[in-house]
């Protein structure tokens, strides 16, 4: 640490000059996460200082974390569902591992998931001493339900699906899996960190929520599809009760018990996830997933023409392709089976798409 401090300018100057050295989200067709909608940023500004790790000294924060929970309550099709904020799709997945062991309790438990789940389950898993079962995918890079029943026995605490894969953008068999779920007394989570802010908003979508028996809860992330700032995600449980097996004491806080992971969470982003939804609705959502979509089918067909064919055919806007060469300026990403993964996003604009597709075609034709 510095003895004497520097001025505000240097200071800013230095810090400048690295966050231009940060690739811009114009050239990113690679991340889930997008530039800020400017009514989250104008919030996040707000309620910067907030804590809800203490919610006795910020009561209307704990309120706007109230109310973005019956948001997705009600979005999720189960308006008595509870939840609570997290920081993002791994802290959701590890709290609700933890759930599904608190109510199964054996004394080698395991988890049956498919491959296509994000890494953060391996996370939970080890730390919270369950054995991890990965199903296979299908030809269509879905959970293999037949593969599913065969590996659930009397030390399964939990299956967990995923709605809008990471990788491919397709939604595992909920109503499948829900089924078998229940069946064996099962705990059954549904990773819809990406998707649950794109399949609501679609007409016709696979269905993945709490209108489907069977499903225990839901991971969702807003800062995402729903254009919040970072970190901001949201564990929903069906059965708002189960959070209570999580409890700690907290004698010295405004509240004597605590069911989150981490202690100290920022109501910013949290005031920012509240901030898009009700400042576009349903239409803007709606408006906003249609041009991803859109952009997306226009992607697949540009590449198609091209020859570049599609892996398989995506729910969401998450579109993959046969190995190619991808000129130099653009940040795409590869899956584990070395597809080409672009996820349009709504910082990629038609404007990108085709300008992507022009440096493909110039790129392939030269090639060739």
């Amino acid at each position: 640490m510095r003895k004497q401090g520097i001025g505000e300018d240097e200071l800013f100057c230095f810090l400048e000059a690295k966050r231009n050295k940060d690739i811009r989200y114009d050239l990113i067709l690679s991340s889930m996460c997008t530039r800020p909608h400017p009514v989250a940023i104008r919030a996040h500004n707000l309620f910067m200082e907030t804590n809800l790790g203490d919610p006795g000294l910020f009561p209307g924060t704990h309120e706007v974390e109230q109310i973005l929970v019956t948001r997705f309550a009600e979005l999720f099709s189960c308006p008595e569902a509870g939840g609570y904020a997290t920081s993002g799709g791994t802290e959701s997945n590890i709290q609700a591992l933890r759930i599904a062991r608190q109510i199964h309790p054996t004394k080698r438990p395991n988890v049956i998931l498919p491959a296509s789940a994000h890494f953060s389950c391996q996370k939970a898993c080890d730390m919270l001493g369950l054995q991890m079962r990965c199903v296979p995918p299908d030809k269509e890079m879905r959970m293999d339900t037949d593969v599913l029943a065969g590996m659930i026995d009397a030390d399964t605490c939990g299956i967990l699906a995923v709605a809008g894969t990471t990788e491919y953008g397709v939604v595992d068999p909920i109503p499948a899996i829900a089924a078998l779920a229940q069946e064996h007394g099962i705990f059954f989570h549904v990773d819809a960190a990406f998707g649950g802010l794109v399949l609501p908003f679609l007409p016709d979508s696979p269905a993945f929520d709490f209108s489907i028996p069977g499903v225990s809860s839901i991971s969702v992330d807003p800062h995402k599809m729903g254009m919040s700032t970072i970190p901001a995600g949201v564990l929903m449980v069906r059965d708002p009760l189960v959070l209570h097996r999580l409890n700690v004491d907290t004698p010295y806080l405004t509240v004597k018990k605590e069911f989150t992971l981490a202690g100290t969470r920022s109501g910013a982003s949290v005031a920012g996830a509240l901030a898009v939804l009700d400042y576009l609705g349903r239409n803007g959502m709606e408006a906003v997933v249609s041009g991803c979509m859109e952009n997306t089918k226009r992607l697949i067909g540009g590449m198609e023409a091209f020859g570049i064919h599609r892996a398989v055919t995506p729910d969401v806007n998450v579109a993959t392709f046969m190995p190619c060469r991808i000129p130099d300026r653009w940040v795409v990403s590869a899956t584990r089976n070395n597809h080409i993964r672009i996820v349009c996003m709504p910082h990629v604009t038609r404007d990108h798409v085709e300008a992507f597709l022009e440096d493909i075609g110039e790129l392939n034709v030269t090639a060739t």
